[in-house]
């Protein structure tokens, strides 16, 4: 059995891109172990069993497990204060959590809670991100970092920050920031921390390599970084400049790419110092990757390097270049949400129908003396395909589909025969999958025909409101059962949701050596079918949209005891229609009596019964608390 089970975990590759948290028990259920090292992992499939049976609460259903934030936390922390050791760097390492990667209350609080001793600070892009920032309890070393575009009224709040005792550092993104800041510093009577963003010749790797470079939305040039040093020593407030910040991209793929922005951005940084100005702090933005598929590789989905392996490059090349320019060494601020939230959550949906295709369920063809050609040619093709010449049958059923066509478009046979040659050639493509498959044949043209032939799972979900990203950029995300993981999968399948857009499917799945366009599923048989998406705590959250008005899944946050048990802390209910309504600006009880109204017109025209209408009306007020998922 636990061969089996093994295999299993093969399939989906569980060991490479769970980092550790989640696993197999010998009951074939999936297990999660957010401290690792620490004890026994807890049954999710139990977990989830309690929820929808005991608690009543229906799926989809997001499963929050705080306590993998403080372990990637701790996590990034010691792999910055080994490297520091390994390579004498002697000043500070100060992460901060970038809010647009989970702006959730309950995430931002765990870090802060967590990273007491690490001094954790918080980065805020927007006005509602600093205002919700402000009113946070935070270490009292920590900083808050004021990304992104301002506005006067963004500067104004950031400095009642200030005055409220926080240590707020305002990015200047491009020039004219500097004379607002300076302007509206001096209104205040506040004299704010001030960095300065450059905009680096070096690029990042991956999807979002664009966001670096010298074509690079935010950052200063050079001239412009010289300009706003000369501006704060006229205005007497140089000594306010301290912090020099870059970001070359999110999800960097290649270590390589990371030590060569961190040479230019160093060199940058000391060449500042060398001319007088005290800058303390620099901030290397974000880019730690997540191995979404677990290959390891530069793939877009994938990186070729620990946490540890690009903190240890990160230190090395700084204290480097700071040495070699004899100048000190600046204490290092990260912005990297994305691996301190991705593994934190997981989506628990349930399969609730299968999508017949035309390759299922169809009846035998019976063949008939008067038949047309085509239907003999192609039952002779079925009768005769073997593992020797399963090829060559395929591309012979391919032509005699399409002269069954050309001979229905011409009139020359009917509707009956056109189904009839149909079904004969979807029998000849599964016994050639077969084969294929048999035969271990790796070869485009069979691949599409198993993607063709898969099975369609219906899933309660919404892909555009729980995992955007794959939708949106081809972003992959470990998708697999959270239980029957002892029995071999059986069937190949793609994944579609709710939505009625045709874009709401999932067919691409992660593997090692490549993009799988099926994935491994055992047959639905009307039995709960419970399937786990992965690795979507970071920015599948706040990204998310309501299209066709599917809401927010209900939300489990669950703490898990060092002998495995699962504690249900809170449940967070998802989306009603109600709540659906207002957010798409209808009111409810405007609603109710339009409905009303009609019902009362049926029963003046004698149409519709008076206590009928009334049981009607009733009955469309009280759906409106219903999930906007499938109940």
């Amino acid at each position: 059995m636990r061969k089996d089970i093994e295999e299993v975990g093969q399939t989906y590759g569980i060991e490479n891109w769970s980092a550790g948290y989640f696993a197999i028990n010998h009951q074939g259920n999936l297990t999660v172990t957010p401290t690792k090292g620490t004890g026994p992992g807890a049954d999710v499939y139990e977990l989830v069993r309690e929820l929808v049976e005991k608690r009543k609460v229906s799926l989809p259903i997001l499963l929050r497990f705080p306590q993998i934030l403080g372990t990637q936390l701790h996590r990034l922390c010691l792999a910055y204060e080994a490297a520091a050791k390994e390579w004498d760097y002697t000043a500070g390492h100060f992460p901060v959590f970038p809010m647009k990667v989970n702006p959730r209350r309950e995430v931002v609080e765990e870090f802060l809670r967590e990273g007491v001793k690490q001094s954790v600070g918080i980065e805020a892009g927007s006005k509602p991100e600093l205002y919700a920032a402000l009113s946070l309890e935070q270490p009292p070393e920590s900083l808050l970092i004021c990304n992104g575009f301002k506005d006067e009224s963004f500067v104004n709040l950031a400095l009642l920050g200030v005055q409220a005792g926080k240590r707020v550092i305002l990015v200047v993104e491009k020039l004219n920031e500097l004379k607002m800041i300076m302007r509206c510093a001096k209104q205040a009577g506040v004299t704010p921390w001030i960095g300065l963003r450059a905009k680096l010749y070096s690029k990042g790797s991956g999807k979002w390599a664009s966001s670096g470079g010298e074509s690079a939305k935010f950052g200063l040039t050079t001239s412009e970084i010289l300009e706003c040093v000369r501006l704060l020593r006229e205005a007497g407030m140089i000594d306010a400049l301290k912090l020099m910040h870059f970001h070359i991209g999110s999800q960097i793929t290649d270590i390589k790419r990371v030590k060569n922005a961190m040479k230019e951005s160093a060199r940058v940084y000391a060449k500042i110092r060398q001319m007088k100005v005290n800058v303390e702090y620099l901030d290397i933005g974000g880019g730690l990757g997540v191995d979404y598929d677990g290959s390891k590789t530069t793939f877009e989905g994938s990186i070729n390097y620990s946490v540890e392996e690009f903190a240890n490059n990160v230190v090395y090349t700084i204290k480097t270049v700071c040495d070699d320019e004899k100048v000190p060494h600046p204490h290092l601020v990260t912005e990297s949400g994305r691996v301190m939230t991705a593994y934190h959550t997981l989506l628990v949906t349930s399969v609730r129908d299968e999508i017949e295709t035309f390759a299922d369920d169809i009846p035998t063809a019976t063949i008939d003396d008067d038949d047309a050609q085509v239907i003999f040619e192609l039952k002779s093709l079925l009768d005769g395909v073997t593992g020797k010449n399963y090829r060559e049958v395929y591309h012979d059923a391919l032509d005699e589909k399409d002269e069954l066509h050309t001979q229905f478009n011409l009139g020359l046979i009917s509707l009956e025969d056109r189904a009839k040659g149909e079904v004969l050639f979807w029998d000849i493509c599964k016994k050639v999958s077969g084969f294929a498959q048999r035969a271990g044949v790796d070869e485009h043209e069979f691949d599409e025909l198993k993607r063709i032939l898969a099975s369609k799972y219906l899933c309660n979900f919404s892909l555009f409101r729980s995992a955007p990203d794959s939708w949106a950029i081809n972003q992959l995300f470990p998708i697999m059962p959270i239980h029957r993981l002892n029995e071999a999968p059986d069937e190949y399948a793609t994944l579609v949701d709710l939505t009625c857009d045709s874009d709401g499917i999932v067919d691409h799945f992660v593997d090692l050596k490549d993009v799988k366009q099926v994935l491994e599923l055992h047959n639905y048989e009307d039995q709960p079918y419970y399937l786990g998406i992965f690795l979507t705590g970071a920015y599948q959250e706040v990204m998310g949209c309501y299209h066709n008005l599917f809401g927010i899944p209900n939300e489990a946050q669950v703490v898990i005891d060092t002998e495995g048990r699962a504690h249900i802390k809170k449940i967070v209910q998802g989306s009603r229609i109600s709540d659906m309504l207002t957010f798409a600006r209808y009111d409810a009880p405007q609603a109710w009596e339009n409905f009303r109204r009609m019902l009362a017109t049926r029963v003046a025209a004698g149409e519709l019964d008076a206590a009928r209408a009334e049981q009607l009306g009733k009955q469309y007020e009280s759906d409106v608390t219903r999930s906007t998922y499938m109940e």
